[in-house]
């Protein structure tokens, strides 16, 4: 077993490097630092963690968006269920 580069979207962003029969994780990139130092059994294995805490980090947070936040006109009401600041005159 010797010394690997593990890449993502063509960009070396680790190493795994042969530890007892396992391999440990070097992280070069601060992208993958929560790898850094984790125990994988195969190469392949560290590439889908590699891919899977990108994919987390692309996606970003969960935020609701409330579809009716600010469609309401300014003078009156678009929906009979929301009340309106500015009572009609």
């Amino acid at each position: 077993m010797s010394k690997q580069t593990i890449e993502f979207a063509g960009e070396a962003v680790g190493a795994l490097i042969p530890d007892n029969g396992q391999l440990r994780f070097v992280a070069v990139k601060y992208s993958v630092w929560p790898l850094d130092g984790q125990v994988f059994q195969t190469p392949e294995d560290a590439r889908r963690a590699v891919a899977m805490l990108q994919a987390h980090r692309q996606r970003g947070p969960a935020i609701r968006r409330n579809p009716r936040a600010g469609s309401a006109p300014i003078h009156g009401h678009s929906d009979p269920e929301v009340p309106s600041a500015f009572p009609s005159r």
